[in-house]
């Protein structure tokens, strides 16, 4: 399954990479796929992010849905883990 995170671009390198913060963590991400001329027009933009490039732009309300579901998922599946017998210390 592929999964897009969606973080926030903090900073503009070049004309195609910028520092994506996702969750506080902040990597080098590829943005050449998401504009067509001004990069600098990507600043504090949500993408999101799948292995290293920004595959789309999407709405500050969309990107956080979306990381409160993957939040929730992950949650889940820790209960589930914890369920079967999987996460015994």
């Amino acid at each position: 399954m592929c999964l897009g995170v969606p973080g926030q671009i903090v900073q503009i390198k070049d004309t195609a990479t910028a520092i994506v913060d996702v969750c506080g963590v902040q990597r080098e991400v590829n943005i050449s796929l998401v504009h067509e001329n001004n990069p600098d027009s990507l600043l504090q933009k949500w993408v999101l992010v799948h292995v290293g490039f920004a595959m789309s732009i999407v709405d500050e309300a969309e990107a956080l849905e979306t990381k409160e579901a993957l939040i929730a998922m992950s949650q889940l599946e820790h209960e589930v883990g914890d369920f079967l017998g999987l996460n015994q210390k």
